[in-house]
Parts: structure tokens; C-alpha cells; sequence
């Protein structure tokens, strides 16, 4: 590992926190009208994001000035954690269901998604199983098999809750880690196509996850029903146009557009703030992913450099999973925009992991 530590990377920083005060705006103006008809308090939503941004970017400060070096053996710990937490989530009258997935821990409206926990925890200790058995890599059973069994497991214990969206994202960032340590094509090809036959047998054992499918690939067969989400998130991109209609001036957030504050701020963003405003979103995103990626081809520790590859795999995987659903290139999955949607769990814990990267960029060479 290289010993010498420089300043953290400032583009990384500075596209960290133009993205969050963005998220804080939008979830405001996306989730007023809803909350002041709910809770009879119109900040709500945006007073607890408040709360849970200062706690991330406390995380993330604490995280970016302390040796990254300890989170070798932090890693099983921290897995073995994850996987009893989603265990216990899957209880009866312990694990709260919203959203029709059975995925969160806690009271009320304070609660931790261990799902979230888990993304980090198994990225975490890839990097650290990778970075000891790199030279077996190239190898299906010595290598690659070991990682993978680990990986399935946990995205079958998510798509028990169930909750595909969290599961393709871990399985997304998990594999680019993987691919990185050394995986051959050859390999990662063929276990791509039984993936893909998996995922219809998923698609086929649920009969909601095929609306989502039928509605996808035409919404307006069932516009009051599995296709009213993606149809009321295109009503609220097109009028949008170059600049939008100005800045808290949806109409979609009206109660057309179910939780327009979580997996649909971005519909409501390009509404209101037009193509520059979604361009200008999208182009902090990947000035974000650029920095990283860098970190992880120049630090040249294997370890902070799959580290540093799966915590970016996470973000832009998420990222392009919720674009593509707001803009119809995708299934309806339920993931939300990183840093930008209202979420507790989410948020503090990308924050942690962007703490994580920015103490690895602080070691490139």
C-alpha cells in the first residue's frame, strides 16, 4: 500500500456536495404538497433529509481521515452482521413491510433498510477475499465460485423480502469488483447467461414483477394500474422542455405521481428544471464516477482498488437503473437516485462509502 497520504481528490468533494444540496432542494419542493397534506407540516420530509445529510456527511468525514487499511478486518465481521440482519428481517412481526417488500428494521417511521448495509458490507468484503486470492482469479472453482456463493446467497436472502432493485444493484457493483480481481469473460459470460435465465424465472414466479414487464414494454395497456407510474413520470418529463416550469412548480407532485420525493425525483427535477437542470444532475454524476474511477486505477493497493471500483459500481448502477426507469428504458424496480432521493438508510450509508473513496483518492498515485 502506498504510505504516503495527500489531500482527498476536491472534484469528488465538490461533486458530492453540489449533488446532495440538489437532492435537498428537490426533495423539498418534490414532497411539500404531500407532506403538508399528510402530516400537516409541508418541510416534513425535507427537515428529516436534512438530519440524515448531516449524518452522512459527518460519516463521510470521519471515514475520508482514518486509514482505510482497518477495514480489512472489519470485513467478515461486518458481513456476518449484514447477513443476520437479513435474516431477522424476514421475521414475522420483527420486519416491517412498505412498499409490499418485508425490508425494514425498526418503529414507526424510523427504521434502517439492512438491505442497504448489506451493498456496502459485501463490496467491502470482496475487495478484502479478492485482493488475498488474486492470483486464483483466473480459475472458475478456486476462485471465482467461493465469492459468487457469497453473493448469491445474500441476493437470495433480498429477493426473499423480496426487493429485486437493491439485489440488481449489489449483484451489478459486486460483479465489477470481481471482473476487476481478474474473473475471466469466458467465465462471467457464461454465469451472465444463467442469470438471465434466473431473472425470467423470477420475472415468471411473481405475477407483479410481469405487470411490471407488460407495463414496461407498454404502459398504456393498463394506464390506472401497473403502467400508471411510468405514464405520470413521462407527463412530468415532457413538459419540462429546455428550462422547465420553474423551480416548485410541478403539477405532477400533486398527487399524480406516487412518492415523487423517492424513485421519481428526477421526473419531478426535469419538470421543473428542464433538460439543463437534469444535464447539469447527470454531469455531477459522472464527474463523481470519472474521479473514482480513477482512484481505483491509480492507488495501487488491490484492496483500496477494488474498493474503491465497487463503491463507484454501486453508485453508477443505481444511477442508471433509476434514470432508465423515470425515462422508460426500464421496468418499474423501485430504486432510488443516489444522494438525491429522500431516504435515511440510503443516503447515510452512500455518504459513508463516498467517505471510503475519497480516503482512498488520498492515496493514488
Amino acid at each position: 500500500m502506498v504510505k504516503s497520504r495527500s489531500a482527498p481528490d476536491i472534484w469528488m468533494i465538490a461533486a458530492t456536495l453540489g449533488i446532495l444540496a440538489i437532492g435537498v432542494v428537490m426533495v423539498y419542493s418534490a414532497s411539500a404538497v404531500a407532506a403538508f397534506h399528510d402530516y400537516g407540516d409541508k418541510f416534513y420530509y425535507v427537515k428529516r433529509q436534512l438530519l440524515f445529510a448531516a449524518i452522512g456527511v459527518a460519516a463521510m468525514f470521519a471515514t475520508m481521515n482514518v486509514d482505510y487499511s482497518r477495514l480489512r478486518k472489519w470485513a467478515l465481521p461486518g458481513l456476518i452482521i449484514c447477513f443476520a440482519l437479513l435474516v431477522v428481517v424476514l421475521i414475522p412481526g420483527i420486519g416491517v413491510v412498505r412498499g409490499g417488500a418485508r425490508s425494514w428494521l425498526g418503529i414507526g417511521s424510523l427504521g434502517i433498510q439492512p438491505s442497504e448495509f448489506m451493498k456496502l458490507a459485501m463490496i467491502l468484503y470482496l475487495a478484502r477475499l479478492l485482493s488475498e486470492r488474486q492470483n486464483l482469479m483466473t480459475s472458475f472453482t478456486r476462485g471465482l465460485l467461493p465469492p459468487l456463493a457469497v453473493l448469491g446467497t445474500a441476493f437470495g436472502l433480498i429477493m426473499l423480502q423480496p426487493d429485486l432493485g437493491t439485489g440488481a444493484v449489489m449483484i451489478g457493483a459486486a460483479l465489477l469488483v470481481i471482473y476487476v480481481a481478474g474473473a475471466r469473460l469466458s467465465h462471467l459470460g457464461g454465469l451472465g447467461l444463467l442469470g438471465v435465465a434466473g431473472l425470467v424465472g423470477l420475472i415468471a414466479a411473481a405475477p407483479y414483477r410481469l405487470q411490471r414487464i407488460t407495463a414496461f414494454l407498454d404502459p398504456w395497456q393498463d394506464p390506472r394500474g401497473a403502467g400508471y407510474q411510468a405514464i405520470q413520470s413521462l407527463y412530468a418529463i415532457g413538459p419540462g422542455g429546455l428550462v422547465g416550469l420553474g423551480l416548485g412548480m410541478s403539477r405532477q407532485k400533486y398527487n399524480y405521481l406516487p412518492e415523487p420525493q423517492t424513485d421519481f425525483i428526477f421526473s419531478i427535477l426535469a419538470e421543473e428544471l428542464g433538460f439543463i437542470g437534469g444535464s447539469l444532475l447527470l454531469l455531477l454524476f459522472l464527474l463523481l464516477i470519472w474521479r473514482g474511477i480513477r482512484t481505483a486505477i491509480t492507488i495501487s493497493d488491490p484492496f483500496g482498488s477494488f474498493l474503491a471500483a465497487g463503491i463507484v459500481g454501486i453508485i453508477a448502477t443505481q444511477v442508471l437503473i433509476n434514470i432508465g426507469v423515470v425515462i422508460g428504458l426500464l421496468p418499474v424496480t423501485g430504486i432510488t437516485l443516489p444522494l438525491v432521493s429522500y431516504g435515511g438508510s440510503s443516503l447515510t450509508l452512500l455518504l459513508t462509502a463516498l467517505g471510503i473513496l475519497l480516503n482512498l483518492s488520498r492515496y493514488t498515485r
